[in-house]
């Protein structure tokens, strides 16, 4: 069995930002939820001038807080990782403060791959309004005199989603790639379960220091995280491969046997994984289904 090495203490006060790393202060906004715990984790990088990654949501208190933590400093750079409504919006927001120019990922459904029309994106939870002034593709570098950030693109999440590594302290803001507290939802049709896991093999290469994820504690010994995350998705996958042996074909069926130990109010996000990993499933030919693969389809095993 997997074992993921999940924290949930934080230690802080909502408004007021942590000086965390050298280099790095956190702001956490006052929207907690089964979803992002404490709330969305906005990370302020550099001295005078910054960088402020995931402003969080539509929320004038909380860029507040972003404004009073930098005053007497220059916002340069608003830096997103993916599109979300906890993530992403503030960013108009804090531009409209402070014409600091937008780097990030790209438009919400930016980099979809699945079959069908790429613009028929129907998301809750989704910023459709979000859009960069830079994109900020795979391995591009924001360089400042003090800190620089390179893109380290990693879909599956959302097909935009990026983190960023902060150089200077070989540390990597992992967004919702991967998370300090709870494994990441991967929800189609702009989640895809298969990118999902090609991104978390490509952290596997890499050989970062520790992770800043928008949600929980830092991260240590990341490469030993990630490891026991992607066992974790295998071990899932191999439930459902057992549900359908055992003709167990619907999704709320298989849900309830394999989240059993999970709060029902979270069943509904639970299964939206499972779909993702049905379609998965399906491309790789280790299930089948009549017509395309949706939460209301019956699977059958290979």
């Amino acid at each position: 069995m997997a074992n993921i090495p999940f924290k949930k203490d934080v230690t802080f006060e909502y408004g007021v930002a942590d000086q965390v790393s050298p280099l790095i202060r956190r702001v956490i906004a006052p929207n907690p939820s089964a979803f992002t715990l404490h709330g969305t984790g906005t990370y302020i990088v550099g001295h005078g001038q910054v960088g402020v990654i995931d402003p969080g949501p539509d929320d004038p208190i909380h860029i507040e807080a972003i404004l009073n933590a930098t005053k007497g400093e220059t916002i340069s750079h608003i830096i997103i990782t993916h599109t979300h409504r906890d993530h992403s919006p503030g960013a108009r927001l804090l531009k409209a403060e402070t014409g600091a120019q937008v780097w990030g990922c790209g438009p919400h459904g930016h980099g979809r791959t699945e079959r069908g029309d790429p613009g028929a994106v129907s998301e809750e939870g989704a910023d459709t309004d979000y859009a960069p002034d830079v994109l900020a593709n795979d391995a591009d570098v924001l360089d400042t005199k003090e800190w620089s950030l390179q893109a380290v693109h990693t879909p599956g999440h959302t097909s935009n989603h990026t983190c960023f590594l902060l150089r200077e302290e070989n540390a990597l803001f992992s967004g919702d790639h991967v998370m300090g507290w709870s494994t990441t939802i991967v929800s189609p049709p702009d989640g895809d379960m298969y990118r999902y896991m090609q991104s978390l093999k490509k952290l596997l290469l890499r050989s970062d220091d520790h992770y800043w994820p928008t949600h929980g504690p830092r991260i240590e010994e990341p490469r030993k995280f990630v490891g026991e995350l992607i066992k974790h998705r295998e071990e899932r996958e191999a439930q459902i491969a057992r549900c359908l042996s055992q003709d167990i074909g619907r999704i709320p069926d298989m849900v309830k046997i394999m989240y059993r130990d999970v709060p029902e109010h979270l069943h509904t996000a639970a299964a939206r994984s499972v779909l993702s990993h049905l379609v998965h499933m399906v491309e790789t030919d280790r299930a089948v289904c009549d017509g395309a693969p949706t939460p209301e389809t019956v699977y059958r095993a290979a």
